[in-house]
């Protein structure tokens, strides 16, 4: 299910709008950073049990990926009863998760893993499972119970405005408050993953086009995303078919550097090893993970389009961002031919000008050497991707004609403008 503008926040940490008991929020580490994790949905969609999630859980460990950082198991709709119990209280389902929610709970984390599960805001989820409207506080404590760290919470089903009576952040509202008033309770903090389906992109699928939507509309929004809360850009699709390994490498790329939660979704027991590959990249996760910097990357040129152009089909093509190590940098070729992509350094706001910088190839893992105004790169694939970081180094060397690295408006102290 799409994740796109989710706000991620602990329960003594949300990003309080009009709530009815205020929750102020704490910088208190929970989901600070981008979630690393795994997810069911893309993959399996509602065919899954607790054995399935438990093997999931044993391969992240052995294929490595825990070593890296993806640290959450979640478990996306499809998981209960179809109809709530006489109390009203939602139940796994009985044949396919029979040894319990609790046990398997115990299982993940003893594997040193935290949990995820799902709801809705509306009447039912999206595959027709019970949804949490009007049983908030009931099913948070549930999920509590179970032992869950995590929530998605979908946008389906929704109510008549006649009942809601409110917009869509009210609608979220109700399980913020609630998850926080019971994560009070029992001194837990649970992250909370909100997703507004069907108002922004639509569900990621394994392609290209989908990838190039998702990726022009939040080229828009970037400026939304930070410590505590960000744009989710949707669970990741590689190993799930119908991406080229240059197109995998970009989806990988771009969600990272947009800093994006990233919820692996294919079957693991059969994953590719260039896949896992691309998951481990641990230079391109060290960004997502950023510490010190909470910001995505943003455009700084479009490109092949006019700057500023929403085109879901050829996204912006450059893209920079501060990170505590330099200034990262991601050319994406948009076109169905290899390309040649070149950038004057000071078009990206986070270079200076008069200054040289090391190149650190983040994809082959190798420095490549000094670029002093410009920067060229030859044969990037057709939808593939560069991604680079570059460090200061230093006052560019004397005697480099013209005096600035943009000939307009460039003047001596005398007024000659140099170039007219």
């Amino acid at each position: 299910m799409t994740f796109v503008a989710s706000f991620l926040a602990a329960t003594a940490g949300f990003l309080a709008f009009n709530a009815v008991t205020p929750v102020v929020a704490l910088n208190n580490g929970v989901a600070r950073l981008p979630i690393l994790g795994y997810n069911t949905w893309n993959r399996f969609f509602c065919d899954i049990d607790e054995d399935l999630i438990l093997t999931t859980a044993q391969l992240m460990v052995s294929l490595g990926l825990q070593d890296v950082g993806y640290n959450y198991v979640n478990i996306d709709d499809c998981y209960s009863e179809r109809n709530r119990t006489e109390s009203r209280d939602i139940i796994e389902d009985q044949v396919r998760f029979g040894g319990g929610m609790v046990t398997l709970n115990e299982q993940i984390h003893a594997l040193g893993f935290k949990t995820g599960i799902y709801s809705d805001a509306g009447w039912f989820t999206c595959a027709g499972y019970p949804g949490s409207y009007g049983n908030e506080l009931r099913d948070a404590q549930t999920f509590v119970n179970w032992g869950f760290d995590y929530l998605k919470y979908d946008n389906c089903n929704i109510p008549f405005d006649s009942i809601t009576r409110t917009g869509i952040i009210g609608r979220y509202e109700r399980m913020r408050d609630a998850l926080a008033e019971v994560g009070k309770s029992v001194g837990r903090e649970i992250v909370f993953s909100l997703c507004e389906w069907g108002w922004t992109t639509g569900d990621i699928a394994a392609n290209w086009d989908s990838l190039a939507f998702i990726i022009n509309f939040n080229s828009f929004i970037t400026q939304a995303t930070d410590f505590y809360g960000r744009n989710d850009l949707d669970m990741l699709q590689l190993g799930n078919g119908g991406l080229t390994y240059e197109e995998s490498k970009s989806h990988f790329t771009a969600w990272a550097l947009m800093k994006s939660p990233l919820l692996i979704g294919t079957d693991l027991r059969s994953v590719d090893p260039d896949i896992v590959g691309i998951l481990k990249n641990t230079e391109i996760l060290a960004i997502n993970q950023d510490p010190v910097v909470g910001k995505s990357i943003s455009p700084f040129r479009w490109g092949i389009n006019p700057d500023w152009t929403s085109n879901s089909t050829h996204p912006a093509q450059y893209w920079s961002g501060p990170t505590q190590d330099g200034t990262v940098f991601m050319l994406l070729n948009t076109l169905n031919e290899p390309a040649t992509m070149t950038f004057n350094l000071t078009e990206s706001p986070w270079i200076r000008a008069g200054r040289q910088y090391s190149v650190r190839d983040l994809w082959s893992h190798t420095d490549n050497g000094t670029a002093v105004r410009n920067f060229t790169a030859r044969d990037v694939p057709p939808h593939g991707v560069i991604a680079l970081l570059l460090k200061d180094a230093g006052d560019e060397p004397d005697g480099i004609f013209p005096p600035c690295g943009v000939w307009f408006q460039c003047a001596d102290k005398n007024g000659t403008r140099i170039g007219d």
